[in-house]
């Protein structure tokens, strides 16, 4: 497709009885979904072609990477991210939720501590459990335009003897943020001065809105005495909008964690599925084109996004969105008890705030072609109280 053809975006696809589980839980109740993080755009051709001949072989058994597949992972790296990576980094997953748990299940022993910011992602305060772990969560701060960082005196004083890994969110979802070099350098550091593993999920690290001015630095490209301590997962799922088919890879540079991590995967985590495979060597060997297009087509949702809320929800804060398709509003001024709540209530599905560990908060999805935005964006101001 053309860098200039938007028109692919604007085209709305019924999602309606197809299983969808983000139009699922509506599916006979006037209520238009802006929760969950997967788009509400068509794959792109690549991708579907890619899974068309793969099924074409007729045989879907239980399946490995092959090299191809391996390849189109280490191009990408090296061509998007200036990391020269070798095929035995890479550890093959059915999903990025199950990576999170790995992470905590080779952090020290029951008992010891998960650390993680908040709000955050809600499977980063669920990866714990399993395991046996603790959780400690320090909010992030932010500044009275609404941007968030990083509170490292915070985290010097919630770190304790027992903490054995810290979980990242970069780009951060909920909110938006591309982190700074010299803020990963910080988060490095803070890593090394307390022996902690760092896992960097970097699910969202396509997804930029700003590329010139918030550029993404993978974890891969801070210090190398940062690997081996390090767990990176990076997925095509979120970028290309096949969540649905489950798969992830964790890139870990230093030989000894891997072998801890992938016996790990052995004893608790699923195959993945060859179509999964099929779709991610597409993804990454023909699709720069529509990811190109994609994020000039969010980037125009983000900014109407935000002048709508400026002009008629001023009480309503946003921060300013570089990566993601996700808007992260600050809704306490409202007064409402449970916002998400409230919101269904009016025909607006949104994620509850409480879930990424920040009451008074609302997720929205504006994944979306542009005439379900300006819906969502009327049942939003006609829910304001």
């Amino acid at each position: 497709m053309q860098l200039d053809d938007l028109s692919l975006f604007d085209r709305i696809t019924e999602r309606r009885a197809t299983g969808s589980l983000k139009w699922a839980r509506y599916e006979n109740r006037d209520i238009l979904p802006m929760w969950v993080a997967d788009m509400d755009f068509p794959s792109p051709a690549p991708i579907l072609d890619a899974i068309r001949q793969r099924l074409d072989h007729g045989v879907l058994g239980y399946s490995v990477a092959t090299p191809d597949v391996a390849d189109a992972v280490l191009n990408y790296l090296l061509e998007k991210h200036s990391v020269r990576a070798d095929a035995s980094w890479l550890t093959w997953l059915p999903g990025m939720v199950p990576a999170l748990a790995l992470c905590a299940a080779i952090s020290g022993d029951p008992g010891d501590a998960v650390m993680t910011c908040t709000p955050v992602y809600p499977p980063f305060l669920k990866a714990h459990r399993d395991a046996g772990r603790e959780l400690i969560t320090v909010p992030l701060a932010i500044d009275d335009a609404g941007r968030h960082s990083f509170d490292f005196d915070a985290m010097e004083r919630a770190v304790t003897p027992r903490t054995r890994l810290l979980i990242l969110c970069s780009p951060h979802n909920p909110v938006g943020r591309v982190w700074s070099r010299s803020e990963l350098e910080g988060i490095a550091a803070f890593c090394e001065r307390h022996d902690l593993l760092l896992c960097s999920d970097e699910i969202h690290c396509d997804l930029l809105l700003e590329p010139d001015t918030a550029p993404h630095t993978t974890a891969l490209r801070l210090p190398d005495a940062l690997h081996r301590r390090l767990i990176v997962l990076m997925a095509a799922s979120k970028t290309y909008n096949v969540a649905g088919l489950g798969l992830a890879f964790a890139i870990i540079p230093d030989a000894s964690l891997r072998r801890r991590f992938q016996a790990a995967k052995n004893t608790f985590v699923a195959e993945t599925n060859p179509l999964s495979f099929a779709a991610t060597a597409a993804a990454y060997n023909h699709c720069e084109p529509w990811r190109l297009a994609l994020t000039r087509y969010l980037r125009g949702n983000r900014d109407r996004l935000a002048a709508f809320l400026a002009e008629r929800c001023p009480l309503v804060r946003i921060p300013h969105i570089e990566a993601t398709y996700l808007a992260w509003l600050d809704v306490r001024s409202l007064g409402l008890e449970h916002p998400a709540a409230h919101f269904e209530a009016h025909g607006l599905a949104l994620n509850n705030g409480a879930d990424f560990g920040a009451p008074g908060f609302v997720r929205l999805n504006f994944g979306c072609p542009r005439l379900t935005l300006e819906e969502g964006l009327s049942r939003f101001a006609a829910a304001l109280p």
